[in-house]
């Protein structure tokens, strides 16, 4: 199973990879270069999954059989089709779709890496237990953080409140705000409970 999920992956990074280099070209002849950074980036993402793999192969952390695969699928789901073939404003549904297959998947990725880091047929280390409660606690506050953005979108939607008074940008800089503060805070707790 595993060799016929690397051959499926090889040719799917071969035949999206193409698509978003062809997508390079016309727009480097057209100098459109909002979608040519778009394109840029989707070459570069689709590499991402295969490092993510390999590193946590090192580690010994097991990743589903199908991590490579629907994540590249995913990321020229949203790129290529999403953004660059324009299916965000054509479907209305395409952002919910990909939403809700983030949010499925992101469970089912979770349980591999508990299962990973903590996993009950080997010894615990020490290290490998700090880094599962810093994911852990990493996540939380970002799931935390997550509801707290819905609570004022359902507030600002039913009670006409205003709490998400800058749209978009207002929820994005409160979450960006959250994630960073979430990192160092974790990283802090790492380095403090390394000894």
């Amino acid at each position: 199973m595993k060799n016929k999920n690397s051959k499926l992956v090889i040719i799917m990074l071969a035949i999206f990879e193409t698509l978003f280099l062809i997508n390079i070209i016309s727009n480097i002849i057209a100098k459109d270069w909002k979608e040519l950074g778009l394109a840029v980036l989707g070459i570069v993402n689709m590499l991402i999954p295969l490092l993510i793999k390999k590193n946590f192969r090192k580690r010994e952390i097991n990743l589903p059989l199908t991590f490579e695969i629907i994540s590249i699928i995913y990321i020229f789901l949203a790129l290529y089709l999403g953004e660059i073939n324009k299916f965000y404003i054509k479907f209305w549904w395409w952002d919910l779709l990909l939403h809700g297959i983030f949010g499925s998947y992101a469970v089912i990725i979770a349980l591999y890496l508990k299962e990973g880091i903590i996993t009950s047929n080997r010894e615990v280390t020490k290290k490998r237990y700090r880094i599962f409660i810093l994911i852990f606690a990493f996540t939380f506050s970002i799931t935390a953080g997550v509801l707290w953005e819905v609570f004022e979108f359902l507030g600002d939607y039913f009670f006409k409140t205003s709490m998400v008074k800058g749209g978009i940008e207002d929820t994005m800089t409160d979450m960006l705000v959250k994630i960073v503060f979430a990192f160092i805070t974790s990283v802090i707790y790492y380095f403090r409970n390394k000894k």
